[in-house]
Parts: structure tokens; C-alpha cells; sequence
């Protein structure tokens, strides 16, 4: 593959490159049960704490109308993930060292940072939603429950060391656990549907009415994570399907397939937090739940089961803790594709926790439990700024041919991609002046 400036030989994540098995022969569910598994971990960051801050608020505050900006955030990381993966599988370089090869070092490193700020933006999420799901469980106080969470450092090294296929596997799981909470809240909380079928198709009021189009921003940042197109482009190498054209071709089509299917799965929990919110709490007269605790605090009796509120805090423990799997390998992926820095996953981990730990317990401290649902939402706000650092070279990256040969994107593509770009540009730039002025 010609294009790039220089030759970066090193394989992203190279403990686990090309480790797991991909059948030559065999049928169409067997290869693509091959490449299942990424999708999966990149459909976590669409369900991770940060999105119920911004979901709940937005469900009691508008009812069902901001479903369609979850619709169209959904559609976009289905495109942007596709491109993605297709950028890992045809030049064989995650996005960060796509980055490294192609801009000035200096270039290089403002990127670096403000991927940086992404990742610390949504750990900070992961920080305060495990923490109160732990308050939430086991009465734990938020200034317990934050510094416990920097333990899950170990956690982390134990998968890591058992596999990428077990990794997969235990994410797998929690994401299958919080499917099952949101289903029974659902049932339990007797949605009206016309309106929340309503509810999808867009209204003029999006980007009219200020807290709405904050709100909707802090959706699309919740929902589009910037340093899950790093993580995707990076994980899809992972597989040991053949180097070749016909071999790249089968891995982007299989693995288009895994990650629109494991997003669609997102768009349902993402969906269904909303749709909960906005039974329970918009139609009954609670306009102004906005945090995680209010929700949970008043489920139960608006619901009629004290198991509504207990499942919600166990799908949201498994959000968290599903969130730092993924987020530990984002930010490796980051710091090794940009600066060529090689460090021990728990020394990473580490790191990024104590990054997030200390602005989360300060905030805890000072604040309480209000305090903690303010940040949540302003991490989103801080990821969706961060989101066009990473979507422009990814867009340009994959629209060049003489990066990505016959990989290139089509111009139906380009024109589609590039459209999405300049609008999640424009949105981020006129939330930037209103907070400004």
C-alpha cells in the first residue's frame, strides 16, 4: 500500500495481532461468528454511563422526541465504525498511526492530546457511574466508591492475560445483562407507542430550542465515541484472515457485519434508557430528573416494583465496568499508535484512572450526588468537541486511493461521509460559541 510517508512496521497490539482464528473454509455463519466479537466491545462505548446521564435527562425533559437524534447518532456511528474497520483491515494501521505516518509531528501531538481529553472525558463517566451504581447496590458513599474503581486496573490485567476471545466473551455477557434490565423496565414502564414511534423522525425544534440542542450534542458525543473509531481500526487486526486482497475483502465484509449488528444492539439500550425516561418520568409530571439518582430513586414507585430501581443499578454497574474494558485498550492503542510508547496495560490504565479519578472525587467531595450528574453530562458535551479531531482523518484517510488502493471509499461514500464530518463539525463549533457567549 503506497501513500504513506513513512513504513510502520509495528503491528497494533501486537500481544494479540492476528491471534485469533479465522476458518479458510466453511459456511457464511461460521466466518462471520470468526469475526464477531469487536463489534461488540465498540458497541460499548455507545451504552456506557455517560449515555444515561444524557438519555435520562433528555427522556423526562422532551419526552420521546430526542429518540431521533439517538436514531441518527446511531447511523452515524455505523458509518464512521465501518470506516473504521475498513481503515485497520486495508493499510493494516490502526487510526493513531495513520495519523503518525501521514501529519507533522507537531500536528501528531495536538491530536494526541485532544484524543487524550476524549478518553479522560469518558473514563470520568466510568469513574462517577460505577461508583454510584456501587452507592446505589451496597450504600457505598460516592468518596469510597471512586477510589474504589482505580482496582479494576487488576481485573483488567487478569482478562488481558487470558485472550482477546475471552475478553470479548466477558463483554459479551454484561452487554447481554443490561439488554435484560432494559427489557423488563420497558414492560414494566408501558410506553406509549405512537409517540415513541413519533418520537424517531426529526423535528425543526433539534437545533431551535438551546437546551434541547445541548442535550441532543451531548447524545451525539455519549453516542459517536472519538477514540472508539481508534479502537475499532485497531481490534479488527486481531483476526488471522489472510493479508491478501480477497482476505482483506472478506475481513471488511464480515466485520461490517459484526459491528452493524452489535450497534443496533446499542441503539436499542441507548433507546430504551430514553424511552424509560420518558414513561416514567416526562408523562407523570417529573420534567426535571437529570441525573442517575433521581431516575433510580423515583422508578420504583412510578414503575410499582422495587425491582425496577435494582435492576437499573445492576445494568448500570455493568455499563461501567464494560465501559473500562474497552477504554483501557483505547487508550493503549492512542498513546502507543501516536507517540511510538510502549507501557504495561496496568501502568495505562492507571494513568487514565488517576486522570479521571481526581476531577470525579474533588466533584464528590464539594458536590455530592448533583455534582456527579452535571459532569456526566458535561463529559459528553467535552467527547462530542473531541469527536471531529478524530472523524476528519478518518474521512480523508479512507477517501485517498493511494492509502487505501481498492479499499477507497466510493464517491457515494465520500460525499455521504464527508456530509457527516462538516455537520457534526457545525453542531460542535455553534455549541462552542453558545457556551462561550
Amino acid at each position: 500500500m503506497t501513500g504513506w510517508r513513512r513504513e510502520n512496521k509495528t503491528n497494533t497490539l501486537a500481544e494479540v495481532f492476528a491471534s485469533v482464528k479465522v476458518p479458510a473454509t466453511g459456511s457464511f455463519l461460521k466466518k462471520l461468528f470468526a469475526f464477531s466479537g469487536p463489534g461488540l466491545m465498540i458497541a460499548v462505548g455507545y451504552m456506557d454511563p455517560g449515555n444515561w446521564a444524557t438519555d435520562i435527562a433528555g427522556g423526562s425533559r422532551f419526552g420521546y422526541t430526542l429518540l431521533s437524534v439517538i436514531f441518527i447518532s446511531n447511523l452515524l456511528a455505523i458509518l464512521l465504525q465501518y470506516l473504521a474497520l475498513k481503515l485497520g483491515i486495508a493499510t493494516e494501521r490502526d487510526l493513531a498511526q495513520a495519523c503518525r505516518d501521514h501529519y507533522t509531528p507537531l500536528t501528531g501531538y495536538v491530536l494526541w492530546v485532544m484524543c487524550e481529553i476524549a478518553i479522560a472525558a469518558c473514563d470520568l463517566a466510568e469513574v462517577i457511574g460505577s461508583a454510584i451504581a456501587l452507592n446505589l447496590l451496597f450504600g457505598l458513599p460516592l468518596t469510597w466508591g471512586v477510589p474504589i474503581t482505580a482496582a479494576d486496573v487488576l481485573l483488567i490485567l487478569f482478562f488481558q492475560y487470558k485472550g482477546f476471545r475471552f475478553i470479548e466473551a466477558v463483554v459479551a455477557s454484561l452487554i447481554l445483562i443490561i439488554i435484560s434490565c432494559f427489557a423488563f423496565e420497558i414492560a414494566a414502564s408501558h410506553p406509549a407507542i405512537f409517540p415513541m414511534l413519533a418520537g424517531l423522525l426529526p423535528t425543526l425544534h433539534l437545533v431551535t430550542n438551546p437546551s434541547m440542542l445541548y442535550i441532543s450534542i451531548g447524545i451525539l458525543g455519549a453516542t459517536v465515541m472519538p477514540h472508539n473509531l481508534y479502537l475499532h481500526s485497531a481490534i479488527v487486526q486481531t483476526r488471522n484472515y489472510p493479508r491478501t486482497e480477497e482476505g482483506k475483502k472478506m475481513a471488511v465484509k464480515f466485520a461490517g457485519i459484526d459491528s452493524s449488528i452489535a450497534l443496533l444492539a446499542a441503539f436499542f439500550i441507548n433507546a430504551a434508557i430514553l424511552i424509560v425516561s420518558a414513561a416514567a418520568f416526562h408523562g407523570t409530571g417529573h420534567q426535571d430528573v437529570a441525573d442517575i439518582y433521581d431516575a433510580h430513586s423515583l422508578l420504583a414507585p412510578l414503575l410499582g416494583t422495587t425491582l425496577a430501581g435494582t435492576l437499573f443499578a445492576v445494568a448500570l454497574l455493568a455499563s461501567g465496568q464494560n465501559s473500562t474494558l474497552t477504554g483501557t485498550l483505547a487508550g493503549q492503542i492512542v498513546m502507543e499508535g501516536f507517540l511510538n510508547i510502549r507501557l504495561k496495560p496496568w501502568q495505562r490504565r492507571l494513568i487514565t484512572r488517576l486522570i479521571a479519578i481526581v476531577p470525579a472525587f474533588i466533584v464528590t467531595l464539594i458536590y455530592g450526588e448533583k455534582g456527579t450528574g452535571s459532569l456526566l453530562v458535561l463529559s459528553q458535551v467535552i467527547l462530542s468537541i473531541q469527536l471531529s479531531f478524530a472523524v476528519i482523518p478518518l474521512v480523508m484517510f479512507t477517501g485517498d486511493k493511494h492509502k487505501m488502493g481498492s479499499f477507497v471509499n466510493t464517491l457515494r461514500l465520500k460525499i455521504i461521509a464527508w456530509t457527516a464530518a462538516v455537520v457534526i463539525l457545525v453542531l460542535n463549533l455553534y455549541l462552542l460559541y453558545d457556551i462561550i457567549f
